[in-house]
């Protein structure tokens, strides 16, 4: 088999490995905005003890791989577990900020996710990502017009057909009729 064919097949097998977890779960955790990074350790079930035992410890990691192990982890939900992954980058980029942004939200530390979000944008003004989870977190302190902004910076960006937009525009839904 060739190296080209070889690497068709493994990122064939990811794919299709990503939508059964989906379909499984039924929850649509990994659809959307962000597939995530490819990583040498796919074909263990992300989040188990195999898959740690592949990641290896957090200080052996470079920060491309604590970005793999941290984006999965957050993805997983276990967030604090994300948040040590990502906060050992020697050299954040922008989407570890963005993850390190998404788990702290999560872990339900609002405010200092805001932080990271605009740390991110400040590297990336066009990551949608970074802004499209921004927008959700004002929608969590129930400032839809901040939300709303964001939504207008992301269909600058990339349209209003893109996932990032549709993604937020259904958080601003949801949350503005919560709120009435």
């Amino acid at each position: 088999m060739t190296n080209r064919s070889h690497t068709w097949w493994t990122l064939a097998g990811f794919i299709l490995a990503t939508v059964a977890g989906v379909l499984a779960t039924g929850t649509g955790a990994f659809a959307g905005k962000d597939l995530g990074p490819v990583g040498a350790c796919d074909a263990v079930s992300k989040g188990s003890e195999a898959w740690r035992d592949c990641v290896g410890s957090v200080a052996q990691l470079s920060d491309r791989d604590l970005f793999y192990a941290g984006y999965w982890l957050a993805r997983l939900g276990r967030y604090d577990q994300a948040i040590a992954y990502l906060a050992a980058a020697q050299a954040p980029d922008s989407r570890t900020l963005t993850y390190l942004g998404f788990a702290t939200r999560k872990a339900g530390d609002v405010t200092k996710a805001f932080s990271y979000y605009r740390k991110a944008l400040a590297l990336d003004p066009d990551n949608v990502v970074a802004r499209a989870y921004m927008g959700e977190a004002y929608v969590t302190i129930g400032d839809i017009p901040a939300a709303r902004g964001e939504l207008a910076e992301i269909a600058q960006r990339c349209g209003a057909n893109c996932a990032a937009y549709e993604e937020l525009a259904r958080h601003i839904a949801r949350g503005g009729a919560a709120r009435g």
